[in-house]
């Protein structure tokens, strides 16, 4: 005998109604429930006396043989169904394959026993035809079951033909089943599986989920005052709840008894629950779970086997749990900030809070609060069986400080500084950082170089800041340049080149003796000595006045020293010729003895410290040419080396 199993109705294959002679009424527990197990592949074979077939380990039995798996696949070059589960779904699942035997016979043989006497009960399998209908040239045989139910000694007692099972597109396990009536003092039966079609190409299938269960007349169970068969009620909470049923015809005298069962455990009788209605209290302190009651009917007498008896549906009476509700918040937060705050815990929200807050989200943000919006916001927390807790979060919103400013315009001269300063908090931040004495005190000394405006950020002890702001327009200074110095021979003219930077109300040049017009940036100066001329400009926008100084070189002639002594002694160690500044354009040369030049000078009038290519020369006279101007004739002569 296979042992029993119970089984999911979790379905994965299409699952069909057979034709069948099923209980129309209403069914007791299986008294034999025959999976034949779950596992890895493949399961273990059935007893010797349940099957004339033998039993192969491997997947694609040949005629005659069968196996249990959970799943089959490609078998006989995928000419049948690849399964991948059993009847329930359960990808675990084993399920009985059969490929029939050439000759009709019987394939699965099972005694039950201990059956109460003169109760009808029903039989019914699941049978599937893994022969695709493309397979055999599209006339596979197609299986063809006899179900028999016999007494220990063969005497049948009620026998039923599927007719032939047609083969599908696609996996499809279909029910077949009857029901039959004990004889009055109760029996052992037999029950027989005949495969009548022959074997050869076709006729191969799938056994799955074989039960035994009582049958009787229809109940129908409903919970008093409720449209529905399943009741919620919330932790904590106390409910009463009646529960009765109808039995349509079908008993003599039966007997009744009311059962119930906690989160899906075993069924146990209520003591002294033996009517057609039943009362149960729930308190606060009932468990969370799921409470099931159901009414089970037998004839008088056979109460008290549970092979004898029928159930009804359950009814179902839930505890839900009420929510753990949890809350936060970002505060504390400063005045002119943003807070946020969330809740969790189920699926409905309703919120309250300060100045007639409202709101039915789980989470949402305060924009730009002030002290007001500080203070305790409380929320409901329902789930979607209604049930609900509360919670709450309080937050601070810590006031602003004020940030002040002395000014928050002012002008400043080019290169000038001003001392701005803050005030209102206890901590000081400057922006930008260019042109301050320091960024991180209330006063620093501003000196920018053009027009700049500077953020000041006033903090207090708790972090609050606030901000304000001071323009420092900055106007240019005028910048006197009285130009290069000037070298004249006497009797020449010297044009000064003066300018000035930036802008400027007026200027003058200083002392206006020998210039022709010390009104003019570039006059022409005559002086018959050295002398000093000074630009001095006053600038725009009151920035104060600039002056710089220029030297006018007067020499009498033209000087040529006719020796110098390059030995660094600090006397005369160099060839210089100052007066050649008087004339920009002149050009000296200087010749060795084989006429090669050593030095020469072009409009730069530079001292020449008897070296050659970086090397000393030789003690000697060496000639020189100078050249003024185009008006003057060609000066030359010739300089001593000495050491």
């Amino acid at each position: 005998m296979i042992p029993r199993f119970f089984f999911s109705v979790l379905l994965s294959l299409p699952c069909l109604k057979g034709f069948s002679q099923l209980c129309q009424g209403s069914l007791g527990d299986p008294i034999v429930n025959i999976t034949f197990g779950s596992g890895s592949n493949p399961g273990s074979p059935l007893a010797a006396a349940a099957t004339g077939y033998q039993f192969v380990s491997s997947d694609c039995p040949n005629d005659g043989f069968y196996t249990v798996r959970n799943s089959s696949t490609t078998c006989f070059m995928n000419t049948w169904h690849s399964l991948t589960s059993d009847h329930t779904g359960n990808g675990n699942g084993y399920f009985m394959l059969v490929n029939a035997s050439i000759q009709p016979s019987a394939f699965y043989i099972d005694t039950v026993r201990g059956l109460c006497g003169n109760s009808t009960y029903e039989f019914a399998a699941w049978i599937m035809n893994v022969l695709l209908p493309s397979s055999c040239g599209g006339i596979g045989n197609q299986p063809n079951l006899s179900f028999t139910i016999e007494n220990t000694n063969g005497t049948v007692l009620k026998s039923y033909n599927s007719g032939n099972i047609p083969t599908t597109p696609s996996p499809a396990w279909k029910q077949f089943g009857f029901f039959f009536t004990t004889p009055p003092a109760g029996s052992d039966i037999v029950l027989r599986i005949v495969n009548n079609a022959p074997g050869g190409c076709g006729n191969d299938l799938a056994l799955d989920d074989i039960t035994f269960r009582s049958c009787g007349p229809q109940l129908t169970p409903y919970i008093v005052g409720n449209s529905s068969t399943t009741a919620d009620i919330c932790e904590g909470s106390t409910s009463s709840f009646n529960f009765s049923t109808t039995l349509s015809a079908g008993f003599t005298n039966p007997d009744f008894q009311w059962q119930q069962r906690f989160n899906n455990g075993s069924w146990s009788d209520v003591p002294g629950a033996n009517s057609t209605t039943f009362g149960t209290n729930f308190t606060p302190s009932s468990t969370i779970g799921i409470y099931e009651y159901r009414i089970s009917v037998a004839e008088s007498g056979n109460l008290g086997s549970p092979q004898c008896r029928i159930s009804s549906q359950p009814l179902t009476v839930i505890v839900h749990p009420n929510p753990v509700v949890t809350t936060s918040n970002t505060g504390p937060v400063c005045e002119g900030n943003n807070i946020s705050l969330t809740a969790t815990g189920g699926t409905q929200y309703v919120w309250t809070g300060p100045n007639n807050y409202s709101t039915n989200a789980s989470s949402f943000t305060l924009n730009n609060v002030n002290t007001s919006d500080a203070g305790t916001y409380n929320v409901t927390v329902s789930t979607a069986a209604s049930c609900s807790s509360t919670g709450s979060t309080t937050f601070a919103v810590n006031p602003a400080p004020v940030a002040a400013v002395t000014f928050t315009d002012t002008s400043i001269c080019t290169t000038n500084s001003i001392q701005l300063s803050a005030s209102g908090g206890s901590s000081f931040e400057w922006q930008p950082v260019s042109g301050l004495s320091a960024n991180d005190i209330s006063n620093p000394v501003a000196s920018p170089v053009t027009g700049t405006r500077y953020k000041v950020v006033v903090s207090d002890d708790l972090g609050c800041t606030d901000s304000a702001f001071v323009q420092v327009n900055v106007s240019q200074k005028a910048i006197a340049h009285a130009g290069p110095d000037r070298t004249i021979i006497l009797g020449g003219t010297a044009t000064l080149a003066g300018s000035i930077e930036g802008p400027f109300d007026s200027f003058n040049w200083s002392p206006a003796i020998d210039l022709n017009d010390p009104k003019v940036l570039q006059p022409i100066a005559t002086p018959t000595a050295d002398a000093q001329y000074i630009l001095t400009a006053v600038s725009a926008n009151d920035c104060g006045i600039s002056s710089d100084t220029m030297l006018v070189k007067l020499f009498r002639g033209i000087f040529i020293p006719n020796a110098f002594s390059p030995n660094n002694d600090g006397l005369n160690d160099t060839w210089n010729i100052p007066a050649l500044d008087a004339y920009p354009g002149f050009e000296l040369l200087v010749f060795n003895r084989y006429g090669e030049v050593v030095f020469e000078n072009r409009g730069t009038n530079k001292p020449w410290d008897g070296k050659y290519k970086s090397t000393d020369l030789p003690i000697g006279a060496y000639v020189y040419t100078i050249k003024l101007d185009d008006t003057i004739g060609l000066l030359k002569g010739t300089v001593m080396i000495v050491r």
